[in-house]
């Protein structure tokens, strides 16, 4: 089984990238629907015991963010990959101006999710880790290779 870890700033395109890859085959375990650290966990619990493929749809900052959900997924026998959504402070800002409700996000909300950025590695525990750009109005997945 197979638990996909997003990281990137908030509109770097994740929930984009998820409906064009991964809709058909896993789980979105996102705060922005579940609102909860307790509905997240019991969708995960469910996940992990029906050994369903899931992605953990959230920006994923830091290395503490991520690895809760790498022990777990370990814990439970899942491969982890991870992708990493380049996040561009001017580019995100931009494309966060066209958001509209709930899907807008404070300036100082992109702001504050940047700084408390760090860059994944495999060191952390995923067995494949990728970089995701948008280039062209598409999806740009390159291997990781440490220079981002």
């Amino acid at each position: 089984m197979e638990a996909i870890i997003f990281c990137g700033i908030q509109a770097t395109g994740k929930t984009s990238f998820y409906k064009q890859h991964f809709f058909e085959t896993h789980m979105r375990i996102s705060m922005d629907q579940l609102h909860t650290r307790n509905k997240e966990g019991r969708f995960l619990d469910v996940c992990f015991s029906l050994q369903q493929p899931f992605v953990v749809d959230n920006t994923n900052p830091g290395k503490a963010d991520r690895e809760r959900y790498i022990a777990l997924a370990k814990q439970y026998k899942f491969k982890v990959k991870g992708y990493y959504f380049k996040s561009a402070l001017a580019g995100a800002i931009e494309r966060n101006s066209g958001r509209s409700g709930k899907a807008f996000i404070p300036e100082a909300g992109i702001r504050g999710t940047y700084r408390r950025l760090e860059l994944p590695s495999p060191e952390e525990g995923f067995d494949e880790l990728y970089f995701v750009e948008i280039a062209d109005n598409r999806f740009v997945i390159k291997p990781w290779t440490h220079e981002v």
